[in-house]
């Protein structure tokens, strides 16, 4: 049996309406989403100009790959969390598995754009063990263990 977190059909009369303030909420949510999505984009856009605008011109050093690559992660994440928001809506079932993908990928964007030279190591070690939380969650949930 499927657990539904909104169901349309309840037999008490004001927790129908609630739901249905609920699901409208998160399509106002989902529009939202594809605002903050086209808003990212132009930005990433924008971060490649800023780059390639400077000397020397049509070349990006470490750190400026570093800032597009974080730009095109936020948008990606953006993305992830649209189609959580659309799963929601069209089952009223919160995708775990999702959910949980969506953490790894901020996560690998952490990661990818942090600074060594300015992390002390226990933040090191909690985003690691972040991320073997999360990696083992997505494995059960994936396993259905």
């Amino acid at each position: 049996m499927v657990h539904e977190e909104l169901p349309k059909e309840h037999e008490d009369p004001l927790i129908r309406i609630l739901h249905g303030v609920i699901r409208n909420s998160v399509r106002l949510l989902a529009v939202l989403m594809v605002l903050v999505i086209l808003w990212s984009v132009a930005d990433v856009v924008y971060v490649i100009y800023e780059r390639l605008a400077v000397e020397p011109l049509w070349l990006l050093d470490p750190n400026d790959l570093f800032d597009v690559f974080g730009a095109f992660m936020l948008v990606l994440i953006a993305i992830e969390i649209f189609i959580n928001i659309r799963l929601y809506l069209g089952s009223n079932v919160i995708p775990i598995q999702l959910v949980l993908a969506t953490a790894l990928m901020a996560i690998a964007r952490k990661v990818i754009v942090l600074d060594l030279a300015d992390t002390e190591a226990l933040y090191i070690f909690a985003i690691a063990a972040a991320v073997l939380a999360l990696g083992v969650a997505y494995w059960m949930v994936a396993k259905r263990v």
